[in-house]
């Protein structure tokens, strides 16, 4: 008799739970927070030390999102033990940990100050975008190794959302220094968040096709 797989494939869904759990608080505290501009503001802003949004994204997101992608990547470890590729899926599954712990730093450890708040930038600004820059270089190798572990089409799905991620994150850094200097961002939050929201996207599709292939891995398990 097959031992049962009901807690990989728990593990796994949390995927998809992540991206809707993030997706959803970050419009909800977008629009909680009057005068903050969805379209024109980073969406870092909502987590800054002087955000009045702050106590929400840390509880509904900071901990709980980051916990949830935590449980994603033990789910592909598990899931790989059985699956071709295995190492190539299991440095995938690190790189979201690495996601997860990155994140989880330069939104609830660091957070930057809201913008013009302070004239030059602090440690604790520093460390954010450090630990930012480690989050996005993970999420762009995490894709990059769940290309390499899958074909077809979704590996030029992988390598439409890589590209798609490095020209958004050239925009935003072109912005970054009129945030600091407290000026205006004219779509800073929209080229932003269509990098959250393509990666958002592109993990619930790797969901989708692991789910789909759990069905071979259990057969060889």
């Amino acid at each position: 008799m097959k031992r049962p797989y009901i807690l990989r494939d728990i593990l796994l869904a949390c995927g998809i739970v992540s991206s809707l759990l993030f997706v959803t608080v970050d419009i909800i505290a977008s629009n909680q927070w009057e005068g903050y501009s969805f379209t024109g503001q980073a969406f870092s802003e909502l987590t800054a030390i002087e955000a009045p949004t702050r106590p929400l994204m840390v509880a509904a997101v900071g901990i709980p999102y980051n916990l949830l992608i935590i449980a994603f990547s033990a789910g592909i470890w598990i899931f790989a033990a059985a699956a071709p590729r295995r190492n190539v899926l299991r440095i995938m599954a690190i790189m979201m940990l690495v996601h997860a712990i990155s994140g989880f730093t330069g939104g609830t450890i660091f957070p930057m100050h809201s913008r013009g708040i302070e004239k030059a930038m602090t440690y604790t600004d520093k460390m954010h975008i450090i630990a930012t820059g480690l989050e996005v270089l993970s999420m762009l190798l995490a894709i990059g190794f769940g290309a390499a572990a899958f074909g077809g089409r979704f590996r030029y799905y992988s390598f439409a959302t890589i590209l798609l991620l490095i020209a958004g994150g050239i925009l935003a850094g072109m912005r970054a220094g009129r945030v600091a200097a407290g000026l205006p961002t004219p779509w800073m939050g929209v080229t932003e968040r269509l990098n959250i929201y393509a990666f958002m996207l592109w993990v619930i599709v790797l969901t989708i096709v692991l789910f789909g292939l759990k069905k071979r891995v259990n057969s060889t398990a």
